[in-house]
């Protein structure tokens, strides 16, 4: 019998949003198909490689550190990068189906602008081209090997959030829009693969109503049952 492979999950870790971790978590072991392994990026895990300053600008504490994804898979197979204020709805080994050696990174291709000029917590709403590209990333590590981590700590946000660090845009493949479905930007989608509150999470009350919402309150319960219990 064949060993099925492991998928290799990094999620951006903030301490401001440790739930939505744990619940993302959650949600991808219930809807996967094949075995996984999740990696958080936090960056008190990683002061002996990278120690880059905070910007202003940055939203989370993983906003650069997730460009470390291909070094923490020694460049050697795919890897997926997600944000954590996610909420899986579909099959995660279906997304990885979808990996093509054509690329060197695959993500959705979002073309928008954010409604809000702030966003939660009180972080400015930086607006660019490429913008939510880089929260869903389906990565080739092999060929990702400029994202070192001096690289990393020392190239500009947007360098690195529109894939400066490739030859060109054509190294970037296209994912359907509906594994990284932008929830209050986009309209409501019964076949969102990923729900990503990306105004904000449902663990925030001002964002307590959001599409979804509800089913990421469910997940949450599920997450603690055994704790409770």
């Amino acid at each position: 019998m064949e060993r099925p492979t492991v998928l290799d999950i990094f999620i951006g870790y903030d301490p401001q949003e440790i739930v939505a971790y744990h619940v993302l978590c959650q949600s991808i072991l219930e809807q996967s198909s094949r075995p996984v392994r999740f990696t958080p990026i936090r960056l008190a895990n990683l002061r002996s490689v990278f120690d880059r300053e905070a910007s202003n600008l940055q939203s989370t504490e993983f906003s650069f550190s997730r460009f470390l994804t291909p070094y923490l898979s020694d460049y050697q197979g795919w890897s997926l990068f997600l944000d954590c204020d996610m909420l899986a709805r579909g099959d995660i080994a279906e997304l990885f189906a979808l990996a093509d050696e054509r690329y060197a990174v695959m993500v959705c291709k979002h073309d928008y602008t954010p409604q809000d000029e702030i966003k939660f917590l009180g972080h400015t709403q930086s607006r660019y081209a490429k913008k939510n590209w880089s929260s869903v990333m389906l990565l080739n590590n092999a060929r990702c090997r400029t994202l070192t981590p001096r690289y990393v700590e020392q190239a500009t946000g947007l360098e690195l959030h529109q894939f400066r660090w490739l030859a060109g845009d054509e190294e970037v493949g296209e994912l359907p829009l509906a594994w990284n479905w932008l929830v209050g930007e986009y309209d409501f989608n019964p076949d969102a693969r990923l729900a990503h509150f990306t105004r904000g999470g449902p663990y925030f009350s001002e964002f307590a109503r959001s599409d979804y919402a509800d089913e990421w309150r469910a997940m949450r319960e599920r997450t603690v049952y055994a704790a409770d219990r």
